[in-house]
């Protein structure tokens, strides 16, 4: 005869990202989770998918997050800085435990110094170094959006999901906040319409010299404009929110910042 011994099976648990409602089941490979939640898009990003209670570690959107910011009530949280994390400030978060940073700047070589290598053009996300960091306006030391910074503020002490993973080739993707609202009814939710660039719009420049600066539309001209690289190219107007300046721009050198 045949004798089969099978040990008991070993259930696999995946912990979902997100606080939602099953929305979707995909045989054999996973579930489709919808939940009503505050959601914000970095610029960059390492580090893989963590979750935690929310914590401002800074009073204001330019505040420097420093190591002497970091201290052991920081913990298991995810937490906020302003313009800018240190080097210092980083591997002090490690140490301590801290899951995530969300911080407007971050220095490009601090980054090579921290991971030990050059990141290049290739996905992040994976890199295993006891934190995930999200990047909302760019390298260097950059004020962190004041509406973007007043909507973590706001959040302060709610469970946080963050992902660091970012492709800036094709097929971009931006590493990202999500914070469900608390009691929220998904079934009440209502989307704002999508109604393009029009005047008054709130974007963000994406090209440098004001790389990373928040504008509002002031007016779309509808004939191409010959620019300095003398490509004929649609603009448009806008006006910087930091100091009020003027300027015109390719439209391709802005993104919309949904509300």
């Amino acid at each position: 005869g045949q004798a089969i011994v099978r040990e008991p099976p070993i259930p696999v648990e995946v912990h979902a990202y997100v606080d939602g409602i099953i929305d979707d089941v995909y045989p054999e490979e996973g579930v489709k989770v919808n939940t009503a939640a505050t959601f914000i898009q970095g610029i960059f990003g390492i580090g893989p998918e963590v979750i935690g209670d929310l914590k401002m570690a800074v009073k204001s959107p330019s505040d420097v997050l420093d190591k002497d910011n970091i201290t052991l009530e920081h913990k298991g949280k995810i937490i906020v800085g302003g313009s800018l994390v240190t080097a210092a400030a980083l591997d002090r978060a490690v140490e301590l435990g801290v899951k995530g940073v969300i911080v407007g700047g971050y220095d490009a070589h601090d980054l090579k110094e921290f991971l030990g290598y050059d990141l290049g053009v290739a996905i992040t996300g994976t890199e295993d170094k006891g934190i995930t960091l999200v990047v909302t306006e760019g390298f260097g030391k950059i004020n962190m959006a004041k509406k973007t910074f007043e909507l973590l503020q706001n959040a302060e002490g709610r469970k946080t999901s963050i992902n660091g993973a970012t492709q800036i080739r094709a097929g971009v993707i931006r590493p990202e906040v999500v914070i469900p609202l608390a009691d929220a009814n998904i079934a009440d939710q209502k989307h704002a319409p999508n109604n393009g660039m029009t005047i008054g719009t709130m974007v963000r420049i994406i090209r440098q010299p004001h790389f990373g600066e928040v504008a509002k539309v002031v007016s779309l001209p509808e004939k191409p404009v010959i620019i300095p690289s003398e490509a004929k190219v649609r603009v448009v107007e806008i006006e910087t929110l930091s100091n009020g300046e003027k300027m015109m721009l390719p439209r391709a050198n802005v993104e919309i910042i949904e509300e």
